[in-house]
């Protein structure tokens, strides 16, 4: 007998039948013995619906300003997850699964205030754990908790990844599965690489670096608590028969474990290439290079919320001016260019320039830490496919290097293949 938290995305519970097959996968678990908790997200489409609801409020009422109270967003948008807990507790039920759904505040998930993208700081899994015991399944709506002022607080867009994981380190659950409309992690985006291969395993900060730079398979802050807490998760397809051969294998079933790296016997070089789109590069051409410039730089955009991602400097050969170049979303270039031009004064550079439509793309592996060659091995693939590069940034475990969006696929299958992950 194991304790097993099972977490199901959106388009795992779209309509009434896909619940029901969810069902079907939460009492094949209970039909084994095992303790069971399930976290489920809002049916597909309906956060976005919801969304659209608390924004267009404002507009509806004539209002001259789009404002709205991120405390009432929190209360409109955490309703698509219980109504989806409740559902799957009447289908269990129907089923003759002992099942009750819980909302985020009656565990209670305590959050920080910050709503709309609250983080976790408590889980009190006691009542869980005894009800677990005695043989119910808690249901529990995912993306949201209760913040200080005694509210709902939702935790961001794929918040239920992280509340199933923080589930299952509070429940000191065995394992967490993390069930998607995909089957695993694989190599790469199979939709660019049909020679993508479904890992068996993949290390807590391979798939961490593999989330935040463009595989969307997990919420990065899923994996980071998983990788604190040492939750062994499984990411698994929702889509396969609940009866099918080694689904309900408890060691070994069909997916992609995301473990501790020493539970992985052979590490690969590399493990995957992860891609994000729409990145921009914004450089400052001469700026005075003296101490306090960088803060100058990114303070505003931190202040900002802007995400700056890589960043390249080159200093003149007398060493008094330099060069700062980074990227940033595309849709964050105008509001970064306005802050930027804010500061120009006290920051001091000469011009901005900067570049749209580019991708990241970036091979990552724990291998990586102690065999060499890998960076060249990359530079030179991507020259003989005259793919020119605009920046790199390294670090133990991965290289990320900046192209133009035109070459994204190209570079993506050219990386997968000269590390031999099409053929392993």
């Amino acid at each position: 007998m194991a304790r097993i938290v099972m977490k199901f995305g959106g388009t795992s519970v779209a309509d009434l039948d896909r619940i029901h097959n969810v069902a079907r996968h939460v009492k094949r678990e209970v039909d084994a013995g095992h303790e069971v908790a399930v976290v489920v997200s809002a049916m597909s489409g309906k956060t976005n619906e919801l969304v659209g609801w608390v924004q267009g409020m404002p507009k509806a009422t004539g209002a001259s300003s789009p404002f709205y109270d991120a405390r009432e967003y929190d209360t409109i948008v955490a309703s698509g997850e219980q109504v989806t807990s409740g559902l799957l507790a009447i289908a269990l039920q129907s089923m003759g699964v002992n099942a009750r759904s819980w909302q985020g505040w009656q565990i209670p998930i305590k959050t920080d205030n910050a709503h709309g993208a609250a983080r976790i700081l408590d889980i009190d899994g006691q009542d869980i754990v005894r009800r677990m015991g005695e043989g119910q399944v808690a249901v529990v709506a995912g993306f949201q908790g209760i913040g200080p002022d005694n509210r709902v607080a939702t935790l961001g867009r794929g918040g239920s990844d992280t509340s199933a994981v923080a589930i299952a380190a509070a429940v000191k659950a065995d394992r967490c599965d993390i069930y998607t409309d995909v089957d695993g992690v694989y190599t790469t985006d199979p939709r660019v690489e049909p020679k993508a291969r479904r890992l068996k395993k993949i290390a807590f900060e391979e798939m961490l670096e593999m989330a935040s730079l463009g595989a969307k398979v997990l919420q990065v802050r899923s994996v980071e608590l998983a990788m604190v807490h040492k939750v062994r998760t499984f990411v698994r397809s929702s889509f396969v028969d609940p009866d099918a051969p080694g689904m309900g294998d408890l060691l070994n079933p069909p997916g992609t474990l995301i473990c501790d790296e020493d539970e992985i016997v052979e590490q690969e070089v590399v493990t995957g290439i992860a891609y994000a789109k729409d990145e921009a590069q914004i450089s400052l051409r001469r700026v005075a290079d003296r101490p306090g410039v960088s803060a100058g730089i990114f303070g505003p955009l931190a202040e900002a919320h802007i995400n700056v991602d890589m960043i390249v400097q080159n200093t003149s050969e007398d060493g008094s001016k330099t060069d700062m170049t980074f990227t940033v979303p595309s849709g964050d270039v105008e509001k970064s260019l306005k802050v930027l031009e804010a500061a120009k004064d006290k920051i001091g550079f000469d011009v901005i320039q900067h570049e749209t439509g580019l991708v990241k793309v970036s091979v990552i592996g724990i291998g990586m830490r102690s065999h060499a060659g890998v960076a060249a091995s990359a530079f030179r693939a991507l020259a003989e496919k005259g793919i020119n590069i605009k920046a790199i940034t390294t670090s133990e475990i991965k290289i990320s290097i900046l192209i133009d969006g035109t070459y994204a696929e190209l570079a993506v299958r050219t990386l997968h293949s000269v590390y031999g992950l099409d053929k392993k």
